[in-house]
């Protein structure tokens, strides 16, 4: 493998990467036919990339995808292990999808050679339809296989089965995470569906740690991981995790683990730190301690989920004493995580909590918003901005009156925080619902604006 001289550091921004997404967009399928035969077309043509890359850790899930890859790179970079990684979608550029391991951490492609690997697949799928996330998901897998690395860290996009990363044929480990419900009109109304397009990503012999699910899930991991002969590491039977006296107590058939409590807030982050340890012990890499895993823990950095932001532009507004919080969980488990987040808080530090709500068309605003009934002041609902799907801030002002929660319109996110902030008391303010809304707010904060450029799914 060689290794690109841009690849080395992360370019600045570079305004032709704009022009080469929105060309990509355009080779959208009409109609989709579930699939995988547009990918693994290109990447035929591309002389399979796929199969040069470093060992891949495979991770699907509802919640906790991104959380668990971050405590993976964390450790694996303790122990001097060198980790690519690819996630979506992006917050502020999308040049973080691509993260390389190279110049001593784990830096988001350069822009310039990202483009180079765009218009290489570019010019190889010859104008036939493919998906967005199909032909970025191929320059990823380029640039993995292209810079060396000992592990790959692969999220995928969109369910499991038919999602453009499962074109591995066999990963290192594949890893789900709990399962609930979301994205049904591509992956099933039911829990069991969606299980079943989640499971889709175990391979015959590859082991695989599935996180807390529930029985209706399990039920289908397992009828799945049987009928392929997948070995499963089950939270709950094979290994678990639990806080106790400030420490993480991690616990599997070869033993326990004392741990430090993970540097990511909230009580799910205990869970998705037990997956990750587990995996780390299915991959057991040669140079791996169990110091590098406490490293990891307490060093894994994964923005806009229950981040607090400090000094910017939007701090500005809030002020004084007041705290200013970010999570981008759009679902109903990630309304009732976040919720259980912000209750433990309010138990250290009294505060009145305001939320202020941007969400997308399609999701169910009632169920993300009833776990902060009788906990949230006000609800603000905004639109997210530079998105045409977004669900109007009249629907999700209705759906928090619908849970008794007291409602108010902002046209804008710094309107909103005006809102929420008004008055001499300081509150809490957390804005939520949706990772877009997310990656405008960081713009905002940090000052500066970026178009955004294309999508994922």
């Amino acid at each position: 493998m060689t290794q690109h001289a841009a690849s080395r550091v992360p370019g600045l921004y570079d305004a032709r990467t704009d022009a080469v997404l929105e060309r990509l967009t355009q080779l959208h399928p009409k109609s989709i036919d579930l699939s995988l035969d547009r990918i693994e077309r290109l990447l035929e043509g591309l002389g399979h990339p796929e199969r040069s890359m470093a060992p891949a850790i495979h991770i699907a899930g509802t919640n906790g995808k991104g959380s668990v890859l971050a405590f993976l790179a964390a450790a694996l970079g303790a122990a001097g292990l060198d980790a690519h990684a690819y996630t979506s979608p992006h917050l502020v550029r999308f040049s973080e999808r691509i993260r390389l391991a190279v110049a001593g951490g784990l830096h988001s492609i350069s822009e310039p050679y990202l483009i180079d690997l765009l218009e290489e697949c570019e010019a190889v799928n010859e104008g036939a339809p493919i998906t967005f996330f199909e032909i970025t998901t191929a320059a990823a897998f380029l640039a993995f296989a292209r810079t060396r690395a000992d592990y790959v860290l692969l999220e995928t996009g969109l369910g499991g089965r038919l999602d453009a990363t499962n074109v591995l044929e066999r990963p290192a480990v594949s890893v789900i995470t709990p399962v609930s419900i979301d994205h049904q009109s591509f992956l099933g109304e039911t829990l069991a569906e969606i299980a079943g397009e989640k499971a889709g990503i175990l391979k015959p012999g590859v082991s695989a740690v599935v996180g807390l699910q529930e029985p209706a899930a399990l039920d289908v991991i397992e009828e799945r991981a049987a009928e392929i002969g997948a070995p499963l590491m089950v939270w709950g039977s094979e290994f678990q995790a639990h806080e106790e006296n400030g420490r993480l107590v991690y616990q599997d058939d070869d033993g326990l683990l004392d741990l430090p409590l993970p540097r990511l807030v909230g009580r799910h982050q205990i869970a998705n730190a037990g997956i990750a340890v587990a995996t780390l012990r299915a991959l057991a890499p040669p140079r791996l301690r169990e110091e590098h895993i406490g490293a990891g823990l307490e060093s894994a950095e994964w923005p806009a989920r229950l981040e607090r932001l400090g000094p910017g532009r939007l701090y500005e507004i809030v002020g004084g004493e007041s705290e200013l919080w970010l999570d981008g969980g759009h679902n109903a488990a990630a309304g009732a995580v976040i919720a259980t987040a912000m209750c433990d808080l309010e138990e250290r530090v009294p505060r009145p909590l305001r939320l202020i709500v941007g969400m997308m068309s399609g999701k169910d605003a009632r169920q993300f918003l009833a776990p902060f009934a009788g906990l949230a002041d006000q609800v603000v609902a905004v639109g997210v901005p530079n998105q045409a799907n977004s669900l109007s801030p009249r629907d999700i002002a209705r759906a928090a009156a619908d849970v008794g929660l007291g409602a108010a319109l902002a046209a804008s996110v710094d309107d909103a925080l005006m809102i929420a902030a008004g008055g001499e008391e300081p509150v809490r303010v957390l804005i939520t619902g949706s990772l877009y809304l997310a990656g405008e707010v960081l713009k905002s904060h940090r000052g500066f604006a970026i178009k955004p450029a294309g999508s994922g799914g």
